[in-house]
C-alpha cells in the first residue's frame, strides 16, 4: 500500500481511544475496542498522540493495533541461485 493510499484511509478517522481513571487506555478502530494498553504502555502512547495532529495519532493507533498495511506482508521470497563454475 503506497503512503497516499494509507493516508486517505486514515482520514476517515477510524482509530480513537479512551482513557480510564487507573491509567489504562483502550484503542478502538471503527468503535470496537482492539487493545488495551496499560502502565508504561499506556504513559507512551499517551504522550506520543497528544504530542501528533489528527491524522499522525491516527497512524500511531494504526500501529499500536496492528491494523496497519505495510504493503510487505506477503512478498514473494525470490529464490538466489547459485552458478556452478
Amino acid at each position: 500500500m503506497s503512503e497516499n493510499s494509507e493516508k486517505s484511509s486514515l482520514e476517515d478517522f477510524p482509530f480513537s481511544f479512551r482513557t480510564y481513571k487507573n491509567g489504562s487506555v483502550s484503542v478502538f478502530y471503527k468503535e470496537r475496542e482492539v487493545t488495551i494498553l496499560k502502565g508504561k504502555n499506556a504513559e507512551n502512547f499517551l504522550s506520543k498522540v497528544e504530542s501528533r495532529d489528527d491524522l499522525q495519532a491516527q497512524m500511531v493507533m494504526a500501529k499500536i493495533t496492528g491494523n496497519f498495511k505495510r504493503g510487505n506482508e506477503r512478498q514473494a521470497k525470490i529464490k538466489s541461485e547459485k552458478v556452478k563454475k
